[in-house]
């Protein structure tokens, strides 16, 4: 089912995909905004969501470290801090490790709340995907990891840049 890059311009109409390929879009679409529910929750930004996500995920960050992975100055990550700090989602602690640096940490609670969120939907996803036999599994799983690799093909400065997956 291969069309014309051009033909999918904005303006000119949709164009024929394999209806997994839709069902993606949908995902991606349903990403977004469980993510926006998930800041309603939490009652951040998506930047500080971005942030809080880090910081749940691998516990506390330095500044410094929290900057890189949100792709922003260090500037730009104490105005975040500042404000995940005023709403009690995480504290600045001296680093054990460094006595003149610090850490960001997420406040407990914090953590708590959101994880009640993501716990229902990451299990429910696991429980779909185990109704499947291992070999549907298996199946499922090198088709979302070649999707992926389209992603990051796209992606610039990634290896392949630009080339579809197998090329």
């Amino acid at each position: 089912m291969q069309r014309d890059p051009d033909s999918a311009a904005p303006g000119r109409g949709s164009f024929d995909v394999h209806p997994a390929t839709t069902l993606l879009r949908d995902i991606l679409n349903l990403t977004g905004d469980f993510e926006r529910h998930l800041g309603r929750e939490l009652t951040v930004n998506p930047t500080d969501l971005e942030a809080m996500e880090e910081l749940i995920r691998d516990g506390a960050l330095s500044p410094t470290e929290l900057a890189r992975r949100l792709h922003m100055s260090t500037a730009a990550v104490t105005t975040v801090v500042d404000r995940l700090t005023a709403v009690g989602h995480v504290s600045r602690e001296r680093n054990p490790d460094d006595r003149r640096g610090i850490l960001v940490v997420p406040h407990p609670d914090s953590v708590r709340k959101a994880m009640g969120t993501l716990m229902p939907m990451i299990l429910g996803m696991d429980a779909v995907i185990g109704g499947f036999d291992d070999a549907e599994q298996d199946t499922i799983t090198a088709y979302l990891e070649r999707v992926a690799d389209v992603y990051r093909a796209q992606l610039p400065g990634t290896e392949g840049a630009g080339q579809p997956a197998g090329v």
